[in-house]
């Protein structure tokens, strides 16, 4: 993140999980947009798994709400304007403000909730490029915001864009996360599923099945 906001070049970075790596196999344009990004890393045990399977070099899992945090702490260390984007208007507030409490002196430059409609976006975008923002974090689910960040990076004008889906809501206390031992142990899914089966049945079991036919299709052919 340091080197790309030195070098000032709008960098989308994205990361990847099995629930992602569904959708690319049967969206063409998405595929397209995460193989373009210089910068992806693996958000889930499923992705490591995979590596490993198809013999693909991969050194760790790097969940999206850890890198996100530590992102946010160098950002403050060294100064780098943040702008916050999306979720509900009184989630990214409260983000604003326990930032602002961990980390005195920190610079979040603008933030706006995750609402708008098709003809808000000339005027968010500029006001976005107008907010001299070395750094931006886009709380939206896939694949709106690989779609919506890779549309207007270089008109934002922002180094270094990541997508952080539900992160705000977890930095907010909306949304618990998994005690330390079941992520060590790559079952944050599986936390997140008891919590909403009737929702999240889909995603992740018939979604993590699909995965896996998914990587043994890749291994033969």
């Amino acid at each position: 993140m340091e080197k790309i906001i030195k070098a000032r070049k709008p960098t989308q970075h994205v990361v990847i999980n099995a629930s992602k790596i569904n959708l690319m196999e049967n969206d063409s344009e998405l595929a397209d947009i995460v193989n373009a990004c210089p910068l992806i890393s693996a958000d889930g045990a499923s992705v490591v798994w995979a590596a490993k399977k198809l013999g693909v070099p991969l050194a760790e899992r790097v969940t999206g709400i850890d890198l996100f945090q530590r992102l946010v702490e160098v950002s403050a260390k060294k100064g780098y304007g943040i702008y916050l984007f999306g979720a509900r208007e009184e989630v990214v507030v409260k983000v604003k403000y326990i930032f602002e409490e961990r980390y005195p002196g920190i610079r979040i430059v603008g933030w706006r909730n995750g609402y708008f409609s098709d003809a808000d976006e000339p005027q968010i975008v500029a006001d976005m490029a107008a907010s001299g923002a070395d750094v931006m974090f886009v709380a939206f689910s896939s694949p709106k915001k690989e779609r919506w960040v890779h549309k207007y990076l270089d008109q934002l004008g922002i180094p270094f864009v990541m997508g952080v889906g539900g992160s705000f809501d977890v930095v907010a206390g909306v949304t618990d996360r998994a005690p330390k031992w079941m992520q060590d142990h790559g079952m944050e899914w599986f936390y997140r599923f008891i919590q909403e089966p009737g929702r999240l049945w889909k995603r992740y079991i018939v979604g993590n099945a699909k995965f896996v036919a998914l990587v043994h299709s890749y291994k033969h052919r």
